[in-house]
């Protein structure tokens, strides 16, 4: 009976010194949409296949020796003089 007491007395100690539940942005009513919920479960799959799948692929294809073999184009600088990045030249 005295253990009984002691862990009911754990418990109820423990569960009351539990701080305040605060979100880390403000709730508005775009979350409550059900698809929403579709995507927060869809969206870590989405993520996981792009850095798996797609970025591995992307760096094979665009290496120089192996862009006229795949078809490959460098993209467009899209703010003008913006020149993209190559390891190949100093900075």
């Amino acid at each position: 009976m005295r253990k009984l007491i002691a862990i009911v007395g754990l418990v109820a100690g423990l569960s009351l010194q539990s701080g305040v539940a605060r979100a880390h942005d403000a709730y508005d009513d775009s979350q409550s949409h059900p698809l929403q919920l579709v995507a927060y479960a869809v969206n870590p799959v989405g993520w996981s296949l792009e850095w798996l799948v797609m970025r591995p692929i992307h760096f094979v294809v665009s290496q120089p020796s192996l862009e006229k073999i795949f078809g490959h184009r460098p993209h467009e600088a899209p703010f003008g003089d913006y020149q993209p990045y190559s390891p190949d030249l100093p900075e």
